[in-house]
């Protein structure tokens, strides 16, 4: 179930919002009559992830964000000079 409050209402009463969002109810957040916010729940961590057909076959460079070499960087960039 939705329900629509005021911002008003949502700030003199977030307390009690918030514990009807936990258990499941949907609330949106108007301002002049139109809806600037949803309070919804958090939804839990679901199962983690099992890794697929490439696992272990692909790795990152322990340098992998490091700056380009200038010379490399130029050949992106261009050279301004």
């Amino acid at each position: 179930m939705t329900q629509t409050v005021n911002l008003y209402e949502a700030k003199t009463h977030l307390s009690h919002l918030v514990e009807q969002a936990a258990q499941g109810e949907e609330i949106i957040i108007a301002k002049a009559g139109k809806p600037k916010a949803r309070l919804v729940p958090i939804n839990e961590p679901g199962t983690p992830r099992e890794a697929g057909p490439w696992a272990g076959q692909v790795w990152i460079a322990d340098d992998f964000d490091a700056p380009l070499p200038e010379d490399l960087l130029e050949s992106f960039e261009g050279s301004f000079d």
